[in-house]
Protein backbone atom coordinates (compact mmCIF):
# COMPACT_ATOMS: atom_id res chain seq x y z
CA UNK A 1 0.00 0.00 0.00
CA UNK A 2 1.09 2.99 -1.09
CA UNK A 3 0.25 6.41 0.66
CA UNK A 4 -0.01 10.43 -0.80
CA UNK A 5 -0.24 13.11 1.46
CA UNK A 6 0.44 16.85 1.44
CA UNK A 7 3.77 18.39 3.06
CA UNK A 8 2.20 22.14 3.53
CA UNK A 9 -1.06 23.42 4.94
CA UNK A 10 -3.01 22.27 2.79
CA UNK A 11 -4.09 22.99 -0.98
CA UNK A 12 -1.07 20.69 -2.52
CA UNK A 13 -3.15 19.24 -5.42
CA UNK A 14 -3.44 16.42 -4.21
CA UNK A 15 -6.66 15.17 -6.01
CA UNK A 16 -4.97 16.10 -9.51
CA UNK A 17 -2.03 13.65 -8.34
CA UNK A 18 -4.17 10.68 -7.33
CA UNK A 19 -6.34 11.17 -10.38
CA UNK A 20 -2.91 11.13 -12.43
CA UNK A 21 -1.66 7.74 -10.36
CA UNK A 22 -4.94 6.11 -10.12
CA UNK A 23 -4.07 3.77 -13.38
CA UNK A 24 -1.75 2.01 -11.59
CA UNK A 25 -3.68 1.23 -8.84
CA UNK A 26 -6.55 -0.93 -8.01
CA UNK A 27 -8.07 0.68 -4.84
CA UNK A 28 -7.99 4.37 -3.59
CA UNK A 29 -8.79 5.22 -0.04
CA UNK A 30 -9.38 8.41 2.26
CA UNK A 31 -8.28 8.11 5.90
CA UNK A 32 -8.73 11.51 7.84
CA UNK A 33 -10.47 14.71 7.46
CA UNK A 34 -14.07 15.40 5.96
CA UNK A 35 -15.65 17.79 3.78
CA UNK A 36 -13.17 20.61 4.72
CA UNK A 37 -11.08 19.32 2.01
CA UNK A 38 -11.48 20.25 -1.22
CA UNK A 39 -9.68 18.34 -3.95
CA UNK A 40 -9.96 19.50 -7.31
CA UNK A 41 -9.46 17.68 -10.53
CA UNK A 42 -9.38 19.20 -13.93
CA UNK A 43 -9.73 16.97 -17.56
CA UNK A 44 -11.78 16.84 -20.83
CA UNK A 45 -12.08 20.58 -20.08
CA UNK A 46 -14.24 19.75 -16.87
CA UNK A 47 -13.72 20.68 -13.13
CA UNK A 48 -14.22 18.31 -10.15
CA UNK A 49 -14.38 19.37 -6.50
CA UNK A 50 -14.19 16.26 -4.20
CA UNK A 51 -14.58 16.67 -0.71
CA UNK A 52 -15.10 13.39 0.94
CA UNK A 53 -15.12 10.89 -2.02
CA UNK A 54 -11.61 9.78 -2.82
CA UNK A 55 -9.88 11.20 -6.16
CA UNK A 56 -9.45 7.33 -8.03
CA UNK A 57 -13.59 7.65 -8.62
CA UNK A 58 -12.89 8.50 -11.98
CA UNK A 59 -11.33 6.18 -13.18
CA UNK A 60 -14.09 3.48 -14.14
CA UNK A 61 -12.86 -0.02 -12.71
CA UNK A 62 -11.20 1.30 -9.22
CA UNK A 63 -12.88 0.45 -6.22
CA UNK A 64 -12.69 3.73 -3.88
CA UNK A 65 -13.30 3.43 0.17
CA UNK A 66 -13.93 6.20 2.52
CA UNK A 67 -12.17 5.12 5.92
CA UNK A 68 -12.96 4.73 9.67
CA UNK A 69 -10.76 7.93 9.82
CA UNK A 70 -13.06 10.15 8.08
CA UNK A 71 -15.95 11.81 9.42
CA UNK A 72 -18.83 12.20 7.20
CA UNK A 73 -21.89 14.67 6.72
CA UNK A 74 -24.03 12.80 5.08
CA UNK A 75 -25.93 15.94 3.66
CA UNK A 76 -22.91 17.01 1.92
CA UNK A 77 -21.96 13.59 0.78
CA UNK A 78 -25.27 13.18 -0.56
CA UNK A 79 -24.97 16.79 -2.58
CA UNK A 80 -21.56 15.93 -3.45
CA UNK A 81 -22.58 12.30 -5.46
CA UNK A 82 -25.83 13.87 -7.17
CA UNK A 83 -23.86 16.05 -8.77
CA UNK A 84 -21.41 13.46 -9.91
CA UNK A 85 -24.48 11.59 -10.56
CA UNK A 86 -25.41 14.63 -12.94
CA UNK A 87 -22.31 15.10 -14.43
CA UNK A 88 -22.37 11.05 -15.87
CA UNK A 89 -20.60 9.45 -13.32
CA UNK A 90 -22.27 6.44 -11.28
CA UNK A 91 -20.20 5.95 -8.95
CA UNK A 92 -22.38 3.65 -6.37
CA UNK A 93 -20.90 0.74 -7.40
CA UNK A 94 -17.43 1.43 -7.05
CA UNK A 95 -17.95 3.33 -3.86
CA UNK A 96 -17.28 1.74 0.07
CA UNK A 97 -18.09 3.55 3.13
CA UNK A 98 -16.46 2.23 6.63
CA UNK A 99 -19.38 1.77 9.06
CA UNK A 100 -16.98 3.24 12.02
CA UNK A 101 -16.61 6.67 9.87
CA UNK A 102 -17.73 9.20 12.19
CA UNK A 103 -20.79 11.23 11.44
CA UNK A 104 -21.52 15.24 11.47
CA UNK A 105 -24.72 16.51 12.98
CA UNK A 106 -26.27 19.46 12.02
CA UNK A 107 -25.51 20.22 15.65
CA UNK A 108 -21.73 19.88 14.97
CA UNK A 109 -22.25 22.78 12.25
CA UNK A 110 -23.65 24.78 14.92
CA UNK A 111 -20.91 24.13 17.61
CA UNK A 112 -17.94 25.29 15.21
CA UNK A 113 -19.67 28.32 14.36
CA UNK A 114 -20.43 28.89 17.75
CA UNK A 115 -17.01 28.39 19.25
CA UNK A 116 -15.11 30.37 16.30
CA UNK A 117 -17.59 33.20 16.99
CA UNK A 118 -16.22 32.76 21.08
CA UNK A 119 -12.87 33.28 20.16
CA UNK A 120 -13.06 36.79 18.80
CA UNK A 121 -9.27 37.78 17.38
CA UNK A 122 -8.46 34.54 18.00
CA UNK A 123 -10.09 32.80 15.53
CA UNK A 124 -8.67 29.68 14.10
CA UNK A 125 -9.90 30.15 10.84
CA UNK A 126 -12.01 26.81 10.35
CA UNK A 127 -14.20 26.21 7.54
CA UNK A 128 -17.85 25.80 9.92
CA UNK A 129 -18.21 22.26 8.81
CA UNK A 130 -18.62 20.99 12.14
CA UNK A 131 -14.88 18.87 11.74
CA UNK A 132 -13.69 19.98 15.06
CA UNK A 133 -16.34 19.23 17.12
CA UNK A 134 -17.06 15.53 15.20
CA UNK A 135 -13.45 14.74 15.97
CA UNK A 136 -14.25 16.17 19.89
CA UNK A 137 -16.74 13.83 20.33
CA UNK A 138 -15.04 11.13 19.16
CA UNK A 139 -12.48 11.44 21.40
CA UNK A 140 -14.77 11.71 23.96
CA UNK A 141 -16.77 8.33 23.19
CA UNK A 142 -20.02 10.23 22.41
CA UNK A 143 -19.60 10.40 18.96
CA UNK A 144 -22.17 8.78 16.35
CA UNK A 145 -20.95 6.30 13.63
CA UNK A 146 -22.06 5.73 10.43
CA UNK A 147 -22.89 1.71 11.34
CA UNK A 148 -24.80 3.10 14.46
CA UNK A 149 -27.66 4.04 11.81
CA UNK A 150 -28.77 0.22 12.27
CA UNK A 151 -28.78 0.21 15.96
CA UNK A 152 -31.18 2.55 17.97
CA UNK A 153 -30.43 5.48 16.13
CA UNK A 154 -32.94 7.64 16.98
CA UNK A 155 -32.54 7.51 20.58
CA UNK A 156 -28.55 8.03 19.97
CA UNK A 157 -29.11 10.45 17.73
CA UNK A 158 -31.33 12.69 20.56
CA UNK A 159 -29.12 12.41 23.49
CA UNK A 160 -26.23 13.75 21.41
CA UNK A 161 -28.46 16.75 20.14
CA UNK A 162 -29.66 17.38 23.98
CA UNK A 163 -25.48 17.85 24.75
CA UNK A 164 -24.37 20.00 21.62
CA UNK A 165 -27.52 21.97 22.77
CA UNK A 166 -26.77 22.92 26.74
CA UNK A 167 -23.05 23.47 24.97
CA UNK A 168 -24.98 25.99 22.55
CA UNK A 169 -26.76 27.39 25.20
CA UNK A 170 -23.80 28.18 27.90
CA UNK A 171 -22.26 30.40 24.52
CA UNK A 172 -25.44 32.04 24.14
CA UNK A 173 -25.09 30.91 20.40
CA UNK A 174 -28.88 31.85 18.86
CA UNK A 175 -29.76 29.17 15.84
CA UNK A 176 -32.29 27.44 14.10
CA UNK A 177 -31.73 24.17 13.04
CA UNK A 178 -35.10 22.70 11.76
CA UNK A 179 -34.41 22.71 7.99
CA UNK A 180 -31.05 21.76 8.24
CA UNK A 181 -32.28 18.60 10.36
CA UNK A 182 -34.71 18.14 7.91
CA UNK A 183 -32.69 17.36 4.79
CA UNK A 184 -30.39 15.73 7.24
CA UNK A 185 -32.24 12.79 8.41
CA UNK A 186 -33.20 12.79 3.96
CA UNK A 187 -30.04 12.54 3.44
CA UNK A 188 -29.18 9.77 5.83
CA UNK A 189 -31.97 7.45 3.98
CA UNK A 190 -29.61 7.94 0.79
CA UNK A 191 -26.39 7.22 2.48
CA UNK A 192 -27.91 4.03 3.60
CA UNK A 193 -28.41 3.05 -0.35
CA UNK A 194 -24.47 2.63 -0.34
CA UNK A 195 -22.55 -0.19 0.58
CA UNK A 196 -21.64 0.57 3.78
CA UNK A 197 -19.23 -1.93 5.12
CA UNK A 198 -16.38 -3.11 8.05
CA UNK A 199 -13.68 -1.29 5.63
CA UNK A 200 -10.52 -2.87 8.03
CA UNK A 201 -11.37 -6.21 6.84
CA UNK A 202 -11.99 -5.20 3.39
CA UNK A 203 -8.78 -3.31 2.82
CA UNK A 204 -6.61 -5.87 4.76
CA UNK A 205 -7.94 -8.27 2.70
CA UNK A 206 -7.87 -6.64 -0.75
CA UNK A 207 -3.90 -6.16 0.61
CA UNK A 208 -3.51 -10.03 1.27
CA UNK A 209 -4.82 -10.41 -2.03
CA UNK A 210 -2.28 -8.44 -3.96
CA UNK A 211 -4.31 -5.69 -5.19
CA UNK A 212 -2.14 -2.43 -5.31
CA UNK A 213 -3.40 0.15 -2.90
CA UNK A 214 -3.46 3.91 -2.62
CA UNK A 215 -4.36 6.22 0.28
CA UNK A 216 -5.35 9.72 0.20
CA UNK A 217 -4.60 12.44 3.00
CA UNK A 218 -6.27 15.52 3.43
CA UNK A 219 -5.52 18.93 4.56
CA UNK A 220 -1.50 18.94 5.06
CA UNK A 221 1.27 18.19 7.53
CA UNK A 222 1.11 21.17 8.97
CA UNK A 223 -2.23 20.87 10.10
CA UNK A 224 -1.60 17.91 11.21
CA UNK A 225 -3.42 17.78 15.17
CA UNK A 226 -0.22 16.55 16.55
CA UNK A 227 2.80 18.15 14.78
CA UNK A 228 1.00 21.20 13.04
CA UNK A 229 1.01 24.39 14.05
CA UNK A 230 -0.44 24.47 17.07
CA UNK A 231 -3.50 25.15 17.75
CA UNK A 232 -4.27 26.72 14.05
CA UNK A 233 -4.69 22.69 13.21
CA UNK A 234 -7.22 20.59 11.99
CA UNK A 235 -8.48 17.87 14.23
CA UNK A 236 -6.81 14.68 12.52
CA UNK A 237 -3.92 13.16 12.04
CA UNK A 238 -2.81 14.00 8.72
CA UNK A 239 0.64 12.57 8.10
CA UNK A 240 1.54 9.39 7.12
CA UNK A 241 0.98 7.75 10.60
CA UNK A 242 -3.03 8.39 10.47
CA UNK A 243 -3.39 6.41 7.57
CA UNK A 244 -2.71 3.48 9.76
CA UNK A 245 -5.44 4.19 12.07
CA UNK A 246 -7.40 6.04 9.32
CA UNK A 247 -7.77 2.48 7.61
CA UNK A 248 -6.94 0.17 10.00
CA UNK A 249 -3.52 -1.26 8.28
CA UNK A 250 -0.37 -1.96 9.84
CA UNK A 251 2.82 0.12 9.50
CA UNK A 252 4.81 -2.57 7.51
CA UNK A 253 1.90 -2.71 4.97
CA UNK A 254 3.14 0.94 3.82
CA UNK A 255 5.75 0.95 0.85
CA UNK A 256 6.14 4.51 -1.13
CA UNK A 257 4.90 7.50 0.68
CA UNK A 258 4.42 10.50 -1.80
CA UNK A 259 5.18 13.81 -0.83
CA UNK A 260 3.32 16.52 -2.85
CA UNK A 261 4.37 20.39 -2.11
CA UNK A 262 4.01 23.11 -4.52
CA UNK A 263 6.51 25.50 -6.10
CA UNK A 264 5.24 28.25 -3.43
CA UNK A 265 3.41 28.08 -0.30
CA UNK A 266 -0.16 29.05 0.59
CA UNK A 267 -2.24 29.29 3.99
CA UNK A 268 -5.95 29.62 4.59
CA UNK A 269 -7.35 31.20 7.75
CA UNK A 270 -5.18 32.12 10.42
CA UNK A 271 -1.61 31.01 11.97
CA UNK A 272 1.67 31.44 11.84
CA UNK A 273 3.16 31.65 8.27
CA UNK A 274 7.24 32.68 8.19
CA UNK A 275 7.18 33.14 4.24
CA UNK A 276 4.00 34.98 3.69
CA UNK A 277 4.35 37.66 0.88
CA UNK A 278 1.77 40.50 1.70
CA UNK A 279 2.86 42.34 -1.22
CA UNK A 280 2.53 43.01 -4.57
CA UNK A 281 4.49 39.49 -4.98
CA UNK A 282 1.87 37.68 -2.87
CA UNK A 283 -1.00 39.18 -5.13
CA UNK A 284 0.92 37.73 -8.12
CA UNK A 285 1.43 34.50 -7.13
CA UNK A 286 -2.60 34.43 -5.96
CA UNK A 287 -3.88 35.31 -9.28
CA UNK A 288 -1.55 33.19 -11.14
CA UNK A 289 -2.39 30.44 -9.22
CA UNK A 290 -5.83 30.99 -8.42
CA UNK A 291 -5.51 30.49 -4.71
CA UNK A 292 -9.17 30.48 -3.24
CA UNK A 293 -10.27 27.65 -1.45
CA UNK A 294 -11.93 25.19 -3.40
CA UNK A 295 -14.38 24.64 -0.90
CA UNK A 296 -14.64 27.94 0.70
CA UNK A 297 -13.99 29.77 -1.39
CA UNK A 298 -11.31 31.81 0.88
CA UNK A 299 -8.24 33.65 -0.20
CA UNK A 300 -5.46 31.66 0.19
CA UNK A 301 -2.33 33.69 1.77
CA UNK A 302 0.41 33.06 -0.65
CA UNK A 303 4.70 32.81 0.06
CA UNK A 304 7.98 31.67 -0.67
CA UNK A 305 8.82 27.97 -0.50
CA UNK A 306 9.56 26.71 3.40
CA UNK A 307 12.55 24.67 3.37
CA UNK A 308 11.96 24.37 6.88
CA UNK A 309 9.24 23.28 7.21
CA UNK A 310 9.53 20.91 4.29
CA UNK A 311 11.96 19.27 5.40
CA UNK A 312 10.04 18.47 9.29
CA UNK A 313 7.14 17.37 7.15
CA UNK A 314 9.31 14.73 5.03
CA UNK A 315 10.76 13.47 8.36
CA UNK A 316 7.53 12.70 9.95
CA UNK A 317 6.12 11.11 6.57
CA UNK A 318 8.86 9.27 5.48
CA UNK A 319 8.50 10.49 2.69
CA UNK A 320 10.35 8.31 -0.55
CA UNK A 321 9.26 10.60 -3.60
CA UNK A 322 8.50 14.17 -3.99
CA UNK A 323 5.94 15.69 -6.09
CA UNK A 324 5.76 19.27 -7.09
CA UNK A 325 2.79 21.31 -8.31
CA UNK A 326 2.18 24.62 -9.73
CA UNK A 327 5.31 25.29 -11.17
CA UNK A 328 4.24 27.29 -14.36
CA UNK A 329 2.85 29.72 -11.40
CA UNK A 330 6.36 31.39 -10.64
CA UNK A 331 6.80 31.29 -14.76
CA UNK A 332 7.14 35.37 -14.62
CA UNK A 333 9.43 36.00 -11.81
CA UNK A 334 13.02 37.36 -12.42
CA UNK A 335 13.89 35.97 -9.11
CA UNK A 336 12.99 33.40 -7.17
CA UNK A 337 13.53 33.09 -3.13
CA UNK A 338 13.67 30.41 -0.97
CA UNK A 339 13.60 29.89 2.90
CA UNK A 340 16.46 27.49 4.32
CA UNK A 341 16.03 28.78 8.01
CA UNK A 342 14.51 30.65 10.65
CA UNK A 343 15.71 33.25 12.81
CA UNK A 344 14.46 33.61 15.97
CA UNK A 345 15.72 36.23 18.59
CA UNK A 346 18.72 36.57 16.64
CA UNK A 347 19.50 33.05 16.19
CA UNK A 348 19.42 30.67 12.83
CA UNK A 349 17.66 27.37 13.20
CA UNK A 350 16.83 25.01 10.82
CA UNK A 351 14.60 22.57 13.10
CA UNK A 352 11.06 23.23 12.83
CA UNK A 353 10.80 25.16 16.24
CA UNK A 354 7.35 24.16 19.00
CA UNK A 355 6.69 27.91 19.53
CA UNK A 356 6.09 28.99 15.89
CA UNK A 357 2.97 30.24 16.92
CA UNK A 358 3.86 32.39 19.59
CA UNK A 359 7.60 33.72 18.24
CA UNK A 360 8.25 36.10 15.74
CA UNK A 361 10.26 34.84 12.78
CA UNK A 362 12.18 35.96 10.46
CA UNK A 363 12.92 33.78 7.11
CA UNK A 364 16.13 33.23 6.13
CA UNK A 365 16.44 33.30 2.22
CA UNK A 366 18.40 31.62 -0.57
CA UNK A 367 17.59 33.89 -3.86
CA UNK A 368 17.71 31.81 -7.60
CA UNK A 369 17.17 33.03 -11.16
CA UNK A 370 13.70 32.85 -12.59
CA UNK A 371 12.91 30.90 -15.44
CA UNK A 372 10.43 33.73 -17.18
CA UNK A 373 9.29 31.44 -19.61
CA UNK A 374 5.66 29.52 -20.20
CA UNK A 375 6.08 26.08 -18.85
CA UNK A 376 2.35 25.57 -19.36
CA UNK A 377 2.34 23.43 -22.82
CA UNK A 378 5.79 21.65 -21.68
CA UNK A 379 5.49 18.15 -22.22
CA UNK A 380 8.84 16.42 -21.29
CA UNK A 381 11.66 17.54 -18.56
CA UNK A 382 14.16 18.11 -21.93
CA UNK A 383 11.97 21.21 -22.10
CA UNK A 384 12.66 22.41 -18.67
CA UNK A 385 14.51 26.06 -18.90
CA UNK A 386 17.70 25.68 -17.89
CA UNK A 387 16.95 28.28 -14.58
CA UNK A 388 13.95 26.07 -13.76
CA UNK A 389 16.60 22.82 -13.55
CA UNK A 390 18.62 24.63 -11.19
CA UNK A 391 15.92 25.41 -8.84
CA UNK A 392 14.95 21.65 -9.24
CA UNK A 393 18.52 20.26 -8.41
CA UNK A 394 18.74 22.82 -5.63
CA UNK A 395 15.32 21.86 -3.79
CA UNK A 396 16.81 17.84 -4.52
CA UNK A 397 20.17 18.64 -2.69
CA UNK A 398 18.35 20.70 -0.20
CA UNK A 399 15.55 18.20 0.59
CA UNK A 400 17.70 15.19 -0.08
CA UNK A 401 14.82 13.60 -2.17
CA UNK A 402 14.16 13.24 -6.23
CA UNK A 403 11.30 15.69 -7.63
CA UNK A 404 9.37 12.86 -9.20
CA UNK A 405 6.45 14.78 -10.81
CA UNK A 406 6.22 17.88 -11.79
CA UNK A 407 3.10 19.84 -12.50
CA UNK A 408 2.88 22.40 -14.98
CA UNK A 409 -0.74 23.51 -15.32
CA UNK A 410 -3.69 21.94 -13.31
CA UNK A 411 -4.49 19.10 -15.83
CA UNK A 412 -4.17 15.89 -15.85
CA UNK A 413 -2.41 15.81 -19.17
CA UNK A 414 -0.37 18.77 -17.59
CA UNK A 415 2.01 16.22 -15.71
CA UNK A 416 5.81 15.60 -16.53
CA UNK A 417 7.23 12.39 -14.95
CA UNK A 418 11.07 12.97 -14.28
CA UNK A 419 12.27 9.38 -13.23
CA UNK A 420 11.63 5.92 -13.85
CA UNK A 421 8.95 3.91 -11.12
CA UNK A 422 12.22 1.91 -9.60
CA UNK A 423 14.77 4.99 -9.49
Amino acid sequence: MDVLLGLQWGDEGKGKIVDVLTPKYDVITRFQGGPNAGHTLHFGGKKFVLRSIPSGIFQGDKINIIGNGVVLDPLLFMEETESLLKSGHDIKQRLFISKKAHLILPTHRMLDAANEASKGSGKLGTTGKGIGPVYTDKVGRTGLRVGDLFHHFDSKYVAAKAKHEVILRALNYEYDIAELETRWFESLEYLKTFRLIDSEHMVNHLIKEGKSVLAEGAQGTMLDIDFGSYPFVTSSNTICAGCCSGLGVAPRLIGEVYGIMKAYCTRVGSGPFPTELTGQTGDTICERGNEFGSVTGRRRRCGWIDLVALRYSIMLNGVTKLIMMKSDVLDPFEMIKACVAYRIDGNEVTEFPFDIAEVSIEPVYIELPGWQTDMTKMQSENEFPEEFNAYLSFLEEELDLQIHIVSVGPDREQTIMRYSEDS
